[in-house]
């Protein structure tokens, strides 16, 4: 029996990747003078930027949870594992290859900033904890869930521990997904929270998604624990701070912004479950199940992966509000044409990068 798919992650994944897309266009070409934090609109569109990232790993690991319990009621336990490996190393392929710049390396020039770390990095690394997580939890899904649970809380909580972590003594490429000093984007820890959590909520999704108001109760759910998050993660940190006298609950709260962007993704999983019946086979479900490709031609066409060649090279920082506005909406039709036209396009990476690593027959 073929797995069911939850059409309203579909939609969550193409809202998360038009944000990207969209934000990744202005904040790249918007003029420094109209990043202005006092104008209402700026503040709007940088508070909804932030919840892109939240949203695609959480989504992560519940998409991957979902689907690997899903193959384990079918027997199926072994081929999802190794297609989750195959695919893990193949996202941290792939996210190395988009920093290369051949013109640089064919005229000599090597340096370091291939190995900084990205989204499909961390997205990669992110599979291969999963599994290994599951690996040697999966005969007691109770204790599953809760490592996932706690995983995610400790990452989230422990957060001004690591923040300014320097690790220079590490090797670059190590060091790369634990520090920023080096210029990584993102790095495992915090993003692996997300991930962890999300792992949880599939745990929840495969135990209980036959039961009667199964779906009502896990709407209220993500409607009442995603506002609390939003406005009282910070107060309850605090309040722990108080009763237990251990000062990194109220270091954490200063500086919340991981619990209120799971929030934040909670209410997204809100509006869109519930909308789900009128989701399912539309545009938007059909683009989220296209955001690698829309990631990778994205990423080209913006910041010149392989050639040096992209628009930031031409038009970095140089547009006003109204120029980038209409700029990003023809950068979102036009990726998103291509990314369609091209249908086969994760087929094709994923089929190449199992063959070249021998762990699915042809």
């Amino acid at each position: 029996m073929k797995a069911k798919r939850l059409f309203f992650l579909d939609a969550v994944r193409a809202f998360a990747i038009l944000m990207m897309l969209q934000g990744h266009f202005i904040d790249t070409m918007l003029l420094p003078a109209y990043r202005d934090m006092s104008s209402l609109p700026y503040i709007i569109w940088s508070y909804f930027r932030g919840i892109t990232a939240p949203t695609f790993f959480t989504i992560t690991g519940l998409v991957f949870c979902y689907l690997l319990f899903k193959a384990e009621q079918k027997g199926d336990t072994k081929k999802r594992i190794r297609k989750g490996l195959s695919r893990g190393f193949m996202l941290l392929i792939v996210g190395y290859s988009l920093r290369v710049n051949l013109k640089d390396w064919f005229s000599g020039y090597f340096n370091t900033y291939f190995l900084t770390i990205d989204v499909l990095q961390c997205i990669g690394l992110s599979l291969i904890l999963i599994i290994t997580i599951y690996f040697v939890l999966r005969k007691n899904k109770i204790i599953l869930a809760i490592t996932f649970f706690s995983i995610g809380f400790l990452i989230f909580i422990f957060e001004p521990w690591y923040r300014t972590l320097n690790c220079n003594n590490l090797p670059v490429i190590i060091c790369n997904y634990i520090s920023k000093s080096n210029g990584s984007v993102f790095t495992i820890i915090p993003w692996f929270g997300y991930v962890a959590f999300g792992s949880f909520i599939a745990i929840i999704f495969n135990t209980f998604e036959k039961k009667k108001n199964f779906k009502q109760i896990m709407l209220f759910s993500f409607s009442i624990i995603g506002l609390c998050a939003i406005y009282l993660s910070s107060p309850a940190l605090k309040y722990l701070t108080e009763i237990t006298d251990i000062s990194i609950f109220t270091e954490s709260a200063n500086y919340n912004y991981l619990f209120s962007r799971l929030g934040n993704v909670l209410v997204l999983f809100f509006i869109f479950y519930g909308l789900e019946n009128y989701l399912k086979q539309s545009l938007i479900t059909k683009i989220g199940q296209k955001t690698l490709s829309i990631y990778i031609i994205h990423f080209v066409i913006i910041y010149g992966s392989y050639t040096g060649l992209g628009l930031k090279k031409f038009l970095y920082k140089s547009l006003n509000p109204t120029e980038a506005i209409f700029g990003a909406i023809t950068f979102i039709i036009i990726v998103c044409f291509i990314s369609f036209y091209y249908a086969k396009t994760n087929g094709f990476i994923y089929t190449y990068i199992r063959k070249a690593i021998g762990w699915v027959k042809k």
